[in-house]
């Protein structure tokens, strides 16, 4: 769900060329679970293997990260460890409208209407860690970094560019802006347009800072944290009752500190869950010191994972392979001279 924060924070256009050389680290789930829901039959049934094995995860992390390392990218997939408590609810709301879309999906299926089958069905997806599992052992043959939060992933992912591991987080949510990430790249895809509820519409890579975002909206590091506490968090779904971003930005302008904004609000019955609570998880996140390990390249491996595992084309895979690795072999040449 995230921040719904979009509408005032500054960003700018920027392209691929400007990413060379870049480290991003990638919220592991959210991306995985993108691919599962969009990379699909027109029916809606994901792609499988001819065991039934579901492969459409598989097939998104290959392509899209081929296509990044190829334009000297490196990468990061920090994957999530526990919830937090407070995030029952989120979890609650998003099994509600995963149920009222299996209700959906079973009378268009009934009525013969499998277009509207396959627009619900998308909306079932589910990752299961055997998933998780085979999406690690693709991402380490690809050379590309494998991070375990033992917290939030993207928060973890904040806090590895924070320490200079990374240069930005991808996502397409705001909790890195809001937990201090300096930079948070949106729309990190070679894709030049995206289906949306109200038609296709163009995309090009977004860059959103964290100093940029605080100077623009006049606020400090806790008054942020508070625009997102009202607005809604997952960890407090809906924010508070009646309060939008710009309103809330005006709120927290006004009210300054973090007792003076809420109080207010606590005394009125407007907010009836524990903002400090929220606070603290964006102050003081939950987050692994571990350093980064950088794996090895690995034709083999692949090959093994995709090809004869789950009989991906071994022309199509092979020839994307060829030319990564003809790149790889560039940047080798440039970095000796």
């Amino acid at each position: 769900m995230g921040l719904h924060i979009g509408d005032i924070v500054p960003r700018k256009e920027i392209s691929f060329a400007d990413l060379k050389g870049k480290v991003i680290a990638v919220d592991a789930f959210n991306v995985i679970f993108q691919f599962l829901s969009s990379i699909r039959q027109p029916d809606g049934t994901p792609l499988m293997d001819s065991k039934g094995r579901v492969t459409s995860h598989l097939s998104g992390l290959f392509y899209r990260n081929l296509a990044l390392l190829k334009e000297g990218i490196r990468l990061i997939y920090v994957f999530d460890g526990a919830y937090h408590p407070l995030k029952s609810k989120t979890h609650a709301l998003r099994q509600e409208a995963k149920d009222k879309a299996r209700e959906a999906h079973a009378t268009a299926v009934a009525d013969g209407d499998f277009l509207e089958a396959g627009k619900y069905a998308r909306q079932l997806s589910s990752v299961s860690e055997q998933m998780l599992d085979e999406c690690k052992q693709l991402l380490r043959a690809m050379g590309i970094a494998v991070y375990q939060a033992p917290g939030e992933g993207e928060m973890q992912c904040a806090e590895l560019v924070k320490r200079g591991d990374a240069w930005a987080v991808a996502s397409q949510d705001y909790d890195a802006i809001a937990v201090g990430g300096s930079r948070l790249l949106q729309n990190l895809t070679l894709a030049k347009t995206r289906k949306t509820a109200s038609g296709v519409v163009y995309i090009a890579p977004e860059l959103i800072t964290y100093v940029d975002t605080l100077q623009t909206l006049e606020l400090d590091s806790d008054q942020l944290i508070c625009l997102a506490i009202l607005v809604g968090t997952d960890f407090n779904p809906g924010g508070v009752r009646g309060i939008g971003p710009k309103k809330a930005l005006s709120l927290v302008r006004e009210k300054k500190y973090p007792v003076a904004i809420f109080e207010e609000l606590v005394a009125q019955g407007k907010c009836d869950f524990d903002w400090s609570e929220i606070f603290t998880i964006f102050k003081q996140p939950h987050v692994s010191k571990e350093p980064v390990v950088w794996p090895k390249y690995d034709r083999k491996k692949i090959l093994a994972l995709l090809v004869e595992e789950h009989e991906f084309s071994t022309e199509r895979v092979g020839k994307q392979l060829d030319e990564l690795e003809a790149v790889m072999r560039e940047q080798k040449q440039k970095t000796l001279f």
